[in-house]
């Protein structure tokens, strides 16, 4: 029987398949225009690489422990399962590592965790076991596209990890009230249906994913990429006058002027136009809050792959 890589949906993309999003305030303006950070933290925006992210082009020697620690101790969601590896784990091994159950109590090391990250210490003595850092993967990174002037952006490094079972996963129920797992074509039916709302980001990610047919073919494609790093992507809004258009680097439209990435750009013309007018894609077409189309023209970087064109019929609209 064919593996299906499942999928949960939450706040952001996560899935075990499992990506994680690591978000970071925005505070301050970098110099090139493409971000800002914190006061006095390590830079994140610009051509800075964020810490832990390993973007395409920086030295595979940074491996990247920063994010992966609170991401594998659950600190980096309030629901994100706890990625542990038990004290004799096979070494070398290629195939998707097993999930582990959960230890008694974990709602109250989750909480002891999250006040103070010292406690993860404790439960890893307690349980003869260290957090499973290497099972995550580096998948993408995207920046919140600029919408006006003082709206809080992120820096999201999204990181992915199969596993073979669905690990136990606890809502906080504030942040996060409730999970499902879905497969990305369901995932990308139900957005459509309105049972779920998908961010651009996340439909995007979706349709990448929808490349692989299996479990293994995912894990084994993560493993092969593994030094490459990932393409950091921030969208450039054009208004349209019958939606948006999310423009993403390499775009013919897309300008890295750091003017054109904090502020919107506009035009009279309707999105049919705009896709009539060019050849070079790489954008996300808004037509309402339930109907986006993806249109790549170009070839992939990085040993990474696109996702595949989901072209909006005039029926859709």
């Amino acid at each position: 029987m064919q593996e299906r890589h499942s999928l949960r949906m939450q706040r952001h993309l996560a899935a075990a398949v499992n990506i994680h999003g690591l978000w970071r305030r925005y505070q301050s303006r970098e110099s090139a225009g493409l971000g800002t950070r914190a006061r006095g933290a390590p830079p994140t925006g610009g051509v800075h690489p964020a810490p832990g992210l390993r973007l395409a082009g920086s030295s595979p020697s940074d491996p990247g422990l920063g994010p992966r620690v609170p991401t594998t101790s659950g600190r980096g969601s309030p629901s994100a399962p706890v990625l542990l590896l038990g004290q004799n784990p096979e070494p070398g091994s290629r195939a998707p590592p097993p999930a582990m159950s959960g230890p008694p109590g974990l709602d109250a090391w989750r909480a002891r965790v999250r006040k103070d990250p010292r406690h993860f210490l404790h439960l890893c003595a307690d349980l003869d076991c260290t957090p499973d850092i290497w099972a995550l993967h580096d998948w993408s990174s995207w920046l919140t596209p600029f919408t006006r002037e003082g709206l809080r952006r992120f820096d999201t490094a999204f990181y992915l990890c199969c596993l073979h079972q669905a690990p136990p996963v606890y809502p906080d129920a504030a942040e996060v009230v409730g999970c499902q797992w879905l497969s990305p074509s369901e995932a990308i039916k139900s957005f459509i249906s309105k049972e779920i709302w998908l961010a651009p980001p996340q439909f995007y990610e979706m349709r990448r994913l929808e490349n692989f047919v299996s479990l293994s073919d995912l894990h084994k494609f993560c493993l092969d990429r593994s030094l490459e790093g990932v393409q950091r992507l921030l969208p450039i809004t054009l208004l349209t006058a019958d939606g948006m258009v999310q423009l993403l680097p390499g775009d013919e439209l897309y300008l890295e002027d750091s003017k054109f990435l904090e502020e919107l750009i506009s035009t009279e013309k309707k999105n049919e136009e705009i896709m009539k007018e060019g050849k070079k894609f790489h954008r996300v077409v808004i037509y309402n809050r339930h109907l986006y189309g993806i249109y790549v023209t170009l070839q992939s970087k990085y040993k990474h792959v696109y996702p595949e064109n989901y072209i909006v019929n005039k029926s859709q609209l």
